[in-house]
Formats: C-alpha cells, sequence, structure tokens
C-alpha cells in the first residue's frame, strides 16, 4: 500500500487495520503453519495467472491465423511477429520502464542478489508483454514469464506479511513451481523445476509448500481447462529392445543439438548487445530475421505446440500448411530437409525474438528442437533404405 493512492484518512485506517492483523498473526499463527497456507494461495494465484497468460495467447493467435490460406504462403507472417515485437518494445519501455526479460535469470539474481524481493509490477508485466510477444508469432516460450510471475506473487505476498528473506525464498519457489504446474498441468515437474533450476534444499519445510501450491495451480488449470492436456499422446507401439541402439543415438544427437543451441542462442545475444546497442537497431535486425523465418517456416509462429501435436500424433506433412513450401507435403525428401532447417533455424528465431525486445522464455523452444529432432532421427532412418521401423511418434516424444 502506498500513501499516495489513498485518502489520508483512509490510508491511516488500512495501515493501522494492517499492522494490528499482522501482530495478531505472529502471535497466533506460527511461521510454518503459515507458510504452508501462503502457499496455497500462491498456487492459487499463480494456476489463475497461467490461465490467464494462455488464455490471452491462444486469442491473439487464433484471431490473426485464423483466416490464414494454409495451402499457400501467407505475407501476414512477416507483418505479424514484428508488430508484435513493436507493441512489447512500447510496452516494456513506456509502460512497465523496466527490465523483464529472462524471466527465470531474474529470478535467480532476486534470490541471491536482492533477498528475494521482487518488484509488484513483475505479478502482472511478464503476462502482458509475452502474450503480445508470443501471440503475435515471437518464437518463444510462456514458461519463463510464468516462472518470473509466479515467482514475483509469492515474493510481495510474502512482502506484505514481512516475512523474512528464508521464507520469502520458499514463496518464491512455491510460485514458480505453480507457474510451470499451472501452463502444463503437471505438479510434480513444477516442484522438480524449482528444485533443480532454482537450486533451492531439498527439505520437509521446502518441499512441502512446493507440493502444496504445484497441485493447487495444476487444479486450477484443470477445473478451468478440463482433463486434457498440452501434449496428448498415445503409446500405440510396443516397447522393443532391440532398437535400444537408436534411442542412444537419439541421446547423442540430441546432446550436440543442444549444444549447438545453446551456443546460437549464446552467440546471437553477444551480437545484439555489442554489435545492436541502440534499442531501434535491436528491433529492426531482430524482427526482420524472425519475420523472414516465420514466412519460410511457419511452425516457427508463437510456441510451436501446434507443430509438436502434429509429430506426436505421426502426421509432418502438416508442418508445410501456410508455407509458400505446400506444394511438397507428400515430398518425403523435402518433409526431411524442411524439418532439419526448422531445428536449425529455431534457436535463430528465439534469439532475434528476445534481442529485438520480445519477452519470452526459452524452455518451450528446447522442447520444440528436441521433439523435431526425435522426429527427423527416427523418419530419416524409416526412409534411408534399410528396412527400419522406427515409431516417428515415440522418437518424438524421447526428443522432448
Amino acid at each position: 500500500m502506498r500513501e499516495p493512492f489513498l485518502p489520508p484518512v483512509i490510508y491511516h485506517r488500512v495501515h493501522t487495520f494492517w499492522l494490528r492483523l499482522l501482530r495478531w498473526r505472529e502471535r497466533h499463527i506460527k511461521e510454518k503453519s503459515f507458510v504452508i497456507l501462503l502457499s496455497l494461495v500462491v498456487g492459487v494465484l499463480a494456476g489463475l495467472a497461467a490461465m490467464v497468460l494462455k488464455w490471452m495467447i491462444h486469442l491473439i493467435s487464433g484471431t490473426l491465423t485464423a483466416d490464414l490460406n494454409v495451402s499457400e504462403g501467407n505475407y501476414l507472417y512477416i507483418l505479424y511477429p514484428v508488430i508484435g515485437i513493436l507493441l512489447a518494445c512500447w510496452y516494456v519501455r513506456y509502460v512497465v520502464r523496466d527490465n523483464i526479460s529472462h524471466g527465470v535469470t531474474r529470478v535467480l539474481y532476486s534470490i541471491s542478489q536482492n533477498k528475494s524481493r521482487l518488484k509488484p509490477h513483475n505479478m502482472y508485466t511478464s503476462i502482458v508483454a509475452s502474450s503480445i510477444t508470443i501471440g503475435f508469432g515471437g518464437s518463444v516460450g510462456a514458461e519463463g514469464p510464468i516462472v518470473y510471475t509466479g515467482a514475483a506473487i509469492g515474493s510481495n505476498l510474502g512482502q506484505a506479511f514481512r516475512l523474512s528473506p528464508r521464507v520469502l525464498m520458499i514463496l518464491v519457489g512455491c510460485g514458480a513451481a505453480a507457474g510451470i504446474a499451472g501452463i502444463f498441468k503437471a505438479p510434480i515437474a513444477g516442484m522438480l523445476f524449482t528444485l533443480e533450476v532454482l537450486m533451492l534444499d531439498l527439505t520437509t519445510v521446502t518441499v512441502m509448500p512446493l507440493l502444496i501450491a504445484s497441485i493447487s495451480a495444476a487444479s486450477i488449470a484443470y477445473i478451468f481447462t478440463g482433463y486434457e492436456f498440452e501434449f496428448f499422446f498415445v503409446q500405440s507401439e510396443p516397447f522393443i529392445t532391440e532398437r535400444i541402439p537408436f534411442f542412444i543415438g537419439l541421446g547423442v544427437i540430441c546432446g550436440f543439438v543442444s549444444l549447438y543451441f545453446t551456443r546460437i542462442m549464446f552467440m546471437m545475444e553477444t551480437f545484439f548487445k555489442k554489435h545492436l546497442g541502440v534499442q531501434w537497431k535491436k528491433t529492426v535486425v531482430g524482427g526482420a530475421i524472425l519475420a523472414s523465418l516465420v514466412f519460410l517456416f511457419p511452425p516457427l509462429y508463437g510456441e510451436g505446440y501446434g507443430a509438436i501435436n502434429s509429430l506426436l500424433n505421426g502426421d509432418p506433412s502438416s508442418i508445410v500448411d501456410g508455407s509458400i513450401f505446400y506444394g511438397d507435403r507428400d515430398d518425403v525428401a523435402f518433409i526431411i530437409l524442411y524439418i532439419g532447417f526448422i531445428i536449425l533455424m529455431k534457436a535463430f528465431a528465439t534469439s532475434a525474438t528476445n534481442g529485438a525486445g520480445g519477452v519470452g522464455g526459452t524452455f518451450a523452444p528446447s522442447l520444440y528442437v528436441g521433439c523435431m529432432t526425435g522426429f527427423f532421427f527416427a523418419y530419416l532412418i524409416n526412409n534411408l533404405g534399410f528396412g527400419m521401423d522406427l515409431s516417428v511418434k515415440n522418437f518424438a516424444l524421447m526428443g522432448m
């Protein structure tokens, strides 16, 4: 609460009431029990934030792409990403007036350098900026922004009750875990993500609040969106032990692809920082790269979850829908080449989006590249003439 936003008399009364509430809480509710209660609240709020973010992304992207022709190239793919970048840049620069990119990195910084304190605007600004960026075609993910949003919810709720930095760190972790759980409807994944990435200690004190927050967020997602998962997959092929060497081979190839993806991201980030210091230059260059890639490879538009689901269903031809290469959708050699180029170009599209001023994460792009790599590996082997029949769906899932 800030005094300028309320008349002095009302502010004084509210402030006095809040201080009494804090003193009552300190006398009657133990900190350990209070953290459990707050983790539930953080989980519910972060789950709702995840639902709002997904709804806004789908609303924007669905509205923009509803009338595009799938049987030919669409020049609007050149326009949409640039508009999204410009809107996101304007919002961040003139409305937010703060750096809100690289959400997970900012959360780690707040834990290590700022006593787990995040600014109040972080509870909503990343949702707005990332939904604009992704909805208009920015080739990034929503996971980083929702982690940042959830962490900010936990941090500010803890600050409001004047909790210690140690407890604030737990609530920040609860918000981050709840964000991932709400996006993917996966509470265990949310908790493990926080334990691994935010490096919280694995103790009873931390695990119980994290689990409660994650389950609460996932429950909110189930209530509002039903029981369908983001990536629906049915295991239809049997597991054959003779194919284990191919699984190992996929792991080695994914390792090299991950190395390539990471190094391209760092290279492009350095390029934008050192050689394009002025923001308008970053926007022009990054927007041009992104628009060109999305026009040539429409699966790079937004999060790319539609392309992932197509490959998980064993349907590679649909990924050329809406592109200038639609006529080659039945050419096996072309599909292999097309997917290969998508794997190589995804890192450039993601780094160009963030470098130009868009707001988004790299978690979804890593899933995307993994899925493409797994499918590419199995599809290529099946069509080399060796008589192999690997399950392209299984390998796409394993690549993720």
